[in-house]
């Protein structure tokens, strides 16, 4: 949720603010429950497809259906799902090594705890993660190679039971599907560990964006900076405050930018075919009766990245300018309590990072002089 949006986060996570309840989360429980119950047995045999559907009537959550209606046929649809499920898998049951599984790992200091849906002990000694997910559609192998709950599932248990994951799986419960992968490779491991550690830090800095994306609005809008006008302006009195916008206002505003792009647009053709006069000529300026246009080739400075690192590590003041924030560097090359020499020596790695053109436009001046 973080890296999707950092302030739906902390909304939930922090704040503590309830999220409506979804039926979806409702159904995806109940399933969870069922399929942990079926393979959480002492012994073998498993439970009988009659036990099964007994504890799913047991176990069902109705919240978040919109309908009585909506929740009969999904009820109905999971006792269709989980006739399958006892079907396939009561056929040559095996003991898992673990269902449910608890866990609290170590990652750099900081502390991950999750539950895996099952492990599986393979003849060759390895583990296998098995991930149980109800979403609609079927996963491709591009999703499964990049699933990072699988990668941290993986992480925890090789700390867990010190052997190797040779096998992850998502298991789609709606056609009773499993898609499977070879282990994550220590690379993509390591890179999943850094995510921890990189989020843990943010978090702790109280760094919490309202951030776009193809969920929104979430079930907070009324505290996100995307949504939030609405329930302003619903709220809102009949005595407006100086700072208040109307609509009528918002959509001038519309309408103006409606009426200005054909305006851009062949503001911008003939922008370019200046330019391209200009560079054609070797012309820096063009003349018209009234103006005159000022063509510059305007050179952008900036800093490398990796430069500036290598010169602030060593000194401990990298952590004050992380990811190569410019403003930050500003404040860093204005401080004075810090040596002259190293500002001086991070002045010296600015160098051209683009180049912009730019037309300057002013009225011409009159040419006649009094005699």
């Amino acid at each position: 949720m973080y890296q999707t949006c950092p302030l739906q986060y902390k909304l939930q996570y922090i704040d503590g603010l309830k999220p409506k309840d979804r039926w979806y989360f409702s159904f995806g429980s109940t399933i969870h429950l069922c399929a942990e119950y079926f393979f959480q047995v002492k012994v073998p045999p498993p439970p009988t497809l009659e036990e099964l559907l007994q504890f799913y009537e047991q176990s069902w959550r109705p919240e978040g259906y919109e309908s009585a209606e909506e929740e009969t046929n999904y009820k109905a649809y999971g006792r269709e799902i989980l006739t399958s499920f006892h079907e396939i898998h009561s056929r040559d049951f095996h003991m898992p090594l673990a269902v449910e599984k608890l866990f609290y790992i170590d990652i750099g200091g900081i502390k991950l705890r999750g539950y895996i849906d099952r492990v599986d002990k393979l003849v060759s000694g390895g583990l296998a993660i098995v991930d149980y997910k109800t979403s609609k559609e079927l996963f491709t192998a591009d999703y499964l190679g990049k699933d990072l709950q699988l990668t941290l599932y993986q992480v925890a248990a090789e700390q867990l039971w010190l052997l190797p994951v040779e096998r992850l799986t998502l298991y789609h419960m709606r056609s009773n599907t499993p898609v499977s992968c070879s282990g994550r490779g220590p690379a993509q491991l390591n890179d999943a560990k850094q995510l921890v550690l990189d989020v843990a830090d943010r978090i702790n800095r109280q760094i919490f964006p309202a951030t776009e994306n193809d969920r929104c609005p979430c079930d907070f809008p009324e505290y996100c900076p995307y949504y939030r006008h609405q329930y302003i302006a619903e709220a809102a009195s009949t005595e407006a405050t100086p700072a208040a916008i109307t609509s009528a206002e918002i959509e001038r505003y519309a309408s103006l930018q409606a009426q200005i792009k054909p305006l851009q647009k062949e503001l911008e053709e003939l922008r370019r075919k200046i330019i391209e006069y200009c560079e054609a000529e070797g012309l820096n300026r063009i003349y018209g009766l009234e103006n005159e246009i000022t063509y510059q080739m305007v050179e952008m400075t900036g800093f490398n990245e990796d430069e500036v690192r290598a010169l602030l590590t060593p000194e401990g003041l990298w952590e004050r300018v992380i990811g190569l924030d410019q403003s930050k560097l500003k404040q860093l090359l204005d401080d004075e309590s810090v040596a002259g020499d190293i500002r001086e020596r991070i002045k010296s790695l600015r160098q051209a990072i683009s180049f912009q053109q730019r037309l300057l436009v002013k009225k011409r001046q009159n040419d006649d002089k009094d005699t």
